[in-house]
């Protein structure tokens, strides 16, 4: 009896996948019991505004007790360390108040699903709600790793090479996300709601508990967990520590600067500095000898100038996003080596600010390693907020305020033969697409120009051979190799000429979009 009437008010919801509903609660919703959680809630904005007055931080008042977060805190680190099969790689969790924060400003708006959207790209989030006779937050906690029960862990030899989804019960998702390995960071907060809609039903002075996490897992066709001997496979930055089955770093650096509000905010120029007053007689003006003027112009960027004929620009590890050129040529850089160990901030989380680095954004979310390499960028704009987390050894800040993001991703290789085209390979897609890096073989400028056309001069039709237009181009030799291809618009007409010895057809009206081809720098 206890069980159903527990499973009659208590729901949760986890990201990916939908959830079954359940039937009607069968406990009053002005039992004692609930009338105590309130008054535990709802007394304490009083207690903290007066504590707020006192405390020098000036920092705003937590989303959830402090008992509340010390409970689901070392609930989640030991259900973690008791997974079945053992686990070799999972990390130790620690609170994170700017999860939290994020988690108390969802819950306030009583809204029974996941969100904010634009969140849900850098971090995992598990929900529940209940109304009736009290209860923890951390029985909901509890309800999320008993679905378990439903779970079969996939071993590797079934990853061939996604990873199966084996969940007999309606969901496993707030386990899996609970227990993934990489997840180092949780942060909730409990809010009473005092009216919500539960899948069509109004529950009055509901308890809403939503727990943001970071970095996200469940990532479709992963396990969450490596299974093995307990700490066997730790990251190396744990330095072999390991405590109840959890990595876990013994000997931790000292901590970083805490996050100050000039971290989000343009740098600004130096306010010139005053010079002391003198009480002896100041020497005659010299006369000053003429300068020439220099000529305006924008802030020198850290990237060298773009070379028209290369589409790869080289930066430095502490190139900013916003230091670079705008255009549709200027996405593809080439990072240094040791970035990793480099200055260089980074705002976000899959998402990242302009400001950030480019290169370490790269390593942040593992495009590249500190080996240095080639990534692509795209430009987005107008996100509201970005997500600190710590990935791959770099740390990265929040951003509480909206801005102009970008993600990266890394360069792919792909080998062609003389008759491909980018109208097969990445066909233009607005704002804009990023393309491989294309292999091209020799002897295509002896193919058939009926079997491997080239329309165009400079920009192509994208039914164009892409090797034979690279030879056309002069970005090619004979022998074949590399080139990188821009996608772009529709082109209204193409004229042909004779270059390189390949002739170009000329064109007008033609179906599809356009592209340009760059030489590789050797």
């Amino acid at each position: 009896m206890e069980m159903g009437a527990a499973m009659a008010w208590l729901l949760a919801l986890a990201l990916l996948v939908p959830a079954a509903r359940p039937g009607a609660a069968s406990l009053l919703p002005d039992s004692p019991e609930l009338h105590r959680l309130l008054s535990r809630y709802q007394d304490q904005d009083q207690n903290q505004n007066q504590n707020q007055n006192q405390n020098h931080t000036g920092r705003a008042r937590r989303a959830i007790l402090w008992a509340d977060q010390q409970e689901i805190l070392q609930l989640h680190n030991k259900l973690r360390g008791l997974v079945q099969p053992p686990a070799s790689n999972m990390e130790r969790m620690v609170w994170d108040e700017d999860l939290e924060a994020s988690a108390a400003s969802w819950s306030q708006e009583c809204r029974w699903e996941h969100g904010p959207e634009d969140l849900l790209m850098s971090i995992g989030q598990n929900l529940a709600v209940h109304w009736g006779r009290y209860r923890s937050p951390a029985y909901h906690v509890q309800a999320w790793y008993d679905e378990a029960k439903d779970y079969t862990y996939p071993y590797p030899e079934e990853c061939t090479p996604w990873c199966p989804d084996h969940c007999k019960g309606p969901m496993c998702t707030h386990y899996t996300q609970l227990v993934w390995a990489t997840t180092t960071r949780v942060g909730c907060a409990v809010h009473v709601c005092p009216k919500m809609d539960v899948w069509g039903e109004i529950w009055e002075n509901s308890v809403y508990l939503v727990c943001n996490y970071s970095p996200k897992g469940n990532w479709i066709g992963e396990a969450p967990y490596k299974h093995g001997r307990p700490c066997s496979q730790c990251p190396p930055s744990y330095g072999g520590g390991c405590r109840d089955n959890l990595c876990f770093n013994e000997s931790p650096l000292a901590p970083r600067s805490p996050e100050t509000a000039d971290m989000n905010e343009v740098e600004v120029p130096p306010e010139p500095v005053q010079p002391p007053p003198t009480t002896t007689k100041p020497s005659p003006p010299t006369k000053p000898r003429p300068r020439t003027k220099k000529p305006s112009g924008p802030k020198v960027s850290s990237a060298k100038p773009a070379d028209p004929a290369f589409l790869v620009q080289d930066i430095t590890c502490e190139t900013r996003m916003r230091d670079v050129s705008r255009g549709a040529a200027c996405n593809r850089y080439r990072c240094p080596a040791n970035c990793l160990y480099q200055k260089g901030r980074v705002w976000g989380t899959v998402f990242y600010d302009v400001q950030s680095s480019i290169c370490r954004a790269a390593i942040h979310q593992g495009v590249a390693d500190s080996s240095g390499g080639l990534v692509d960028v795209t430009r987005e704009d107008g996100k509201p907020f970005f997500i600190k987390t710590t990935k791959n050894g770099i740390e990265s800040f929040s951003k509480y305020k909206p801005g102009n993001a970008f993600i990266v991703a890394r360069v792919e290789e792909r080998s062609v033969d003389c008759f491909a085209t980018v109208a097969e390979i990445c066909p233009f897609k607005k704002p804009g697409v990023n393309c491989p890096r294309v292999l091209c073989p020799d002897n295509c400028k002896n193919q058939p120009s009926h079997w491997s056309p080239v329309v165009g001069n400079v920009v192509y039709s994208d039914s164009s051979s892409v090797c034979r237009a690279a030879l056309h181009a002069g970005v090619l030799g004979a022998a074949g190799g590399p080139v990188d291809l821009l996608a772009l618009d529709k082109k209204s007409s193409y004229v042909g000429t004779l270059k390189n010895g390949v002739q170009s057809e000329s064109k007008s009206n033609p179906e599809g979009c356009s592209f340009r081809v760059f030489a590789v720098r050797e």
